[in-house]
């Protein structure tokens, strides 16, 4: 990802994290969030192989064409579930977005998004949109939930969860800004 290495290794310990945490979610007893939690994995592993800065390791330039291809896959299989759940349109869009910026990193020289130009892309600016209203929204909607305590096991606290897509959402934000 372009931009200053410190804060690009956050952004990636952040996402491994985030996505070690939804692999310890998959142990739910849930199916629905054994489910969700498979594909937050994805993205949260996936947008910490995007963060990784370009000043310590630049991907080949296949890798990005790998990229688009394992989370156009995500974006398909999150379209067909969001028949049955509204939630899986988020999926959806989160999975949309890597494969722009995987595309866009595949088509700007030396595997960098270009910030010369007329400014902010249109679908960049959408996607910026959608990510800080869902980031806003998400830490509005997590306060009530770290009120409440319970014995639950750590694949079936709903704030934990909450936590998780609100800290990949964040992170959405900084890549795009980052693009």
């Amino acid at each position: 990802m372009h931009g200053p290495v410190s804060p690009g290794w956050l952004l990636v310990v952040l996402c491994a994290a985030t996505g070690a945490y939804c692999l310890l979610r998959m142990r739910s007893s849930v199916e629905e969030q054994r489910r969700a939690a498979g594909g937050e994995a994805l993205m949260g592993f996936g947008m910490a192989a995007m963060a990784v800065p370009a000043a310590a390791f630049t991907p080949p330039s296949w890798a990005w064409s790998g990229y688009a291809a394992v989370f156009g896959a995500a974006a398909l299989r999150a379209l067909w579930a969001a028949r049955a759940s509204a939630h899986h349109v988020h999926h959806l869009v989160g999975s949309s977005a890597m494969v722009y910026m995987a595309v866009v990193m595949a088509l700007s020289p030396g595997g960098h998004a270009g910030h010369g130009g007329a400014g902010v892309p249109l679908l960049t600016g959408a996607l910026l949109l959608y990510f800080t209203v869902y980031v806003l929204r998400s830490g509005v909607r997590l306060v009530p939930a770290t009120a409440g305590g319970g014995a639950a096991g750590w694949g079936d606290r709903p704030e934990l969860a909450r936590a998780c897509r609100l800290s990949m959402g964040m992170a959405m934000v900084a890549m795009l800004l980052a693009m």
